[in-house]
């Protein structure tokens, strides 16, 4: 596209858009979530979730350090508060469908992008609008050795990286 030929749109369309595409990515991790529950059991079938966000969060935080962008500026949070991130597109998605459960498990990609750009560092939830609260709310804090290796060799045992997280797969 030239110079001559750019677009200007709204905010809110382009908010809108990005609500779009959100939704999508949050349906297409249900849809693969499912099935792997579905076809394996609950128990192997998280596992397999878990390993999947954790490789797709390591190849985002590798994207990231190249320079290329993360997030998308707008649409992935409705409003943001005194550190409180309000009106997820995908906790929305994932309440939506019934899928707490099954669509927290894609919040792991904040742990993971994070170790992924600098293994002496993650982000994690004190709060998780997709696990049912109210809103989500971020903290970042030193890694562990254990972490460490648990992420390097993709061990289940990682769940314990972000404790609001691991919450999803007690009982199993």
């Amino acid at each position: 596209m030239t110079k001559k030929e750019e677009i200007n749109i709204p905010l809110s369309e382009a908010r809108e858009q990005v609500e779009i595409a959100c939704t999508r990515i949050a349906l297409l991790h249900l849809a693969f979530s499912r099935i792997l529950v579905e076809e394996l059991g609950v128990e192997k079938g998280k596992e397999l979730i878990l390993k999947s966000i954790m490789e797709y969060g390591k190849t985002v935080g590798e994207r990231i350090k190249q320079g290329l962008p993360d997030l998308l500026k707008y649409g992935v949070y409705g409003k943001q508060f005194d550190g409180k991130f309000y009106d997820c597109i995908f906790a929305k998605t994932f309440r939506e469908y019934g899928e707490l459960d099954l669509g927290c498990i894609y919040c792991y990609i904040d742990a993971a992008k994070y170790m992924a750009q600098d293994p002496t560092h993650k982000l994690i939830h004190g709060y998780c609008a997709a696990c049912g609260d109210e809103y989500c709310t971020f903290i970042a804090a030193d890694t562990t050795k254990k972490e460490l290796s648990d992420f390097k060799f993709k061990n289940l045992n990682w769940k314990s990286v972000d404790p609001r997280l691991a919450q999803s797969f007690e009982g199993m």
